[in-house]
């Protein structure tokens, strides 16, 4: 958390409220999302670049709190206030945002990524788990624990599954499983599980709409089996064990 709704959703509103505003003289031209990162460009082709990690928020206009990293003073007088309760997520003010290495390592947007992309990327990992796989941000970027999830019970595929027992009909469901819960998680502004707020400072509504993450014991909403979770390299994995086969 946040993840890429999430992240999404406030490099919207950022872009709406921000750009042609100046920070520290410099005039800002756009905002755009990397993965799970933010980058805000500047006219002179510097940028600021953040990674809210756990608990990071980027917020407009909000009076800073015990949490804050950082304040941003824009030219209109407005603010953008950086907070992080456990200080793993930062920002970097650089000259060539793409040439940054969290950058450059970063696979494919989760939301642009074409069908043959990433089927063929996928082949390419054939002994990998799948659940793990699309946490992998060198694989595909912008998807995390959440989101993964509820992408596999949405395409009917147990996390625990290699990809060499994956079917091509599996595959496809996967892919546009991502395209669909990404999109419709972006449209409600993401999930506010823990600590994520919007730009403006409002919860996302899409926890609504879980199906199976942190749904341990609930019934499954298709075939009333209990949702079970499982730990897959150190992180939990919540699934139904009669739908995801």
């Amino acid at each position: 958390m946040p993840e890429l709704p999430e992240v999404e959703t406030i490099r919207r509103q950022l872009a709406e409220k921000i750009i042609s505003k100046k920070w520290k003289d410099k005039k800002i031209t756009d905002v755009r999302r990397k993965g799970k990162m933010i980058v805000i460009d500047f006219i002179n082709g510097s940028s600021l670049v953040f990674h809210l990690k756990l608990t990071g928020q980027l917020i407009l206009n909000t009076n800073p709190g015990r949490f804050t990293r950082q304040v941003f003073n824009l030219s209109d007088g407005s603010v953008l206030v950086f907070n992080d309760q456990r200080k793993f997520g930062w920002w970097k003010e650089v000259k060539n945002a793409d040439k940054l290495k969290e950058i450059q390592q970063l696979g494919p947007d989760a939301l642009t990524i074409s069908r043959k992309e990433f089927i063929e990327r996928i082949l390419k990992r054939k002994n990998a788990k799948i659940k793990p796989l699309l946490l992998d941000q060198k694989f595909i970027a912008g998807i995390g624990n959440i989101y993964a999830d509820e992408i596999l019970f949405s395409a009917k595929i147990n996390p625990l599954r290699v990809v060499k027992t994956l079917t091509d009909e599996e595959i496809e469901r996967i892919f546009i499983s991502i395209g669909k819960i990404l999109r419709m998680a972006v449209s409600k502004r993401g999930s506010s599980v823990k600590d994520y707020f919007d730009a403006t400072g409002a919860e996302g509504k899409f926890s609504a709409y879980h199906k199976v993450y942190q749904k341990t014991g609930n019934p499954c909403s298709i075939c009333q089996t209990p949702i079970q979770r499982v730990k897959i390299n150190q992180r939990s994995s919540h699934f139904c064990p009669k739908c995801q086969m």
